[in-house]
């Protein structure tokens, strides 16, 4: 009953600031694909420079949600199970990234791992290793702000799972990573793949801290929203193309993950 309650007829008093919200916005994203050059598409898709920042945004993309998962899903874990003073600061700082500016993270990162920054220096001189404007800084930037995504993921459900599995499988003998590889991972899978998806998606689709650590290098830094930047005052065209490609993108990341929010909502 309390379910049919929800879903009644809505207060005429909400239904036009409701469709005026809901107007906002989709009729950017109709107008995007109303100019869309569909019959030259496939031409656009296969050119160079299309091509070229579509594979390394990909490249990008994989690589720094692998150093997300490397780094976030042990985060994760410290944050949802171990008794640690402050944890609750610590998780604000985690989340940090989320509500910063990307380009504020941008100079963040330049200041500690340049040449000149506080650990960029020893890098440079001890190993020769220099992270801003490579293909490398573009990965970093990236991890950096899509790690977040993971790492809220990955503790809520870690938060969800019930401990009392994890708890039977030690006292049968096995060891804390037995018991994390075959018992917790599968009890949080649908959190993590969520996480990972949303993470490579953030990933793929930033563009300010990219563009203040890594810079702008056709070929070696020029993922696609830096691409389509650069377009719009050469190739509005090729923007739209780009635009359209990362649109289509975000679209299937939520209908991949639509059953999930919706049983989360349930």
């Amino acid at each position: 009953m309390s379910r049919v309650r929800g879903r009644a007829r809505p207060p005429v008093v909400l239904v036009l600031p409701a469709a005026l919200g809901l107007a906002f916005l989709l009729v950017p994203l109709v107008g995007l694909l109303v100019r869309t050059p569909w019959a030259e598409l496939p031409r656009r898709l296969v050119s160079a420079e299309v091509g070229e920042a579509l594979r390394l945004s990909l490249v990008c993309a994989s690589l720094a949600t692998v150093v997300c998962l490397l780094l976030g899903v042990p985060l994760a874990w410290v944050l949802a199970r171990a008794d640690l003073p402050g944890r609750g600061f610590l998780r604000a700082l985690v989340t940090v990234p989320l509500v910063l500016p990307p380009v504020v993270g941008g100079v963040a990162l330049l200041f500690v791992l340049g040449r000149r920054g506080l650990v960029g220096e020893h890098l440079d001189a001890w190993f020769g290793v220099s992270l801003p404007f490579t293909t490398a800084g573009v990965v970093v930037a990236e991890a950096f702000v899509a790690m977040p995504f993971l790492v809220i993921s990955v503790e809520g459900a870690l938060r969800a799972a019930d401990p009392r599995y994890e708890e039977a499988a030690a006292t049968l003998g096995a060891s804390r990573l037995v018991v994390f590889r075959r018992v917790t991972l599968p009890s949080i899978l649908p959190g993590l793949v969520a996480g990972t998806v949303l993470c490579w998606a953030r990933a793929l689709g930033e563009f300010g801290a990219t563009i203040t650590f890594a810079g702008n290098f056709p070929g070696e830094t020029t993922t696609m929203p830096l691409a389509v930047y650069l377009a719009l005052e050469t190739d509005p065209d090729a923007a739209i193309v780009l635009s359209v490609v990362l649109l289509l993108v975000s679209v299937a990341v939520l209908a991949g993950l639509r059953d999930r929010w919706l049983r989360g909502v349930a």
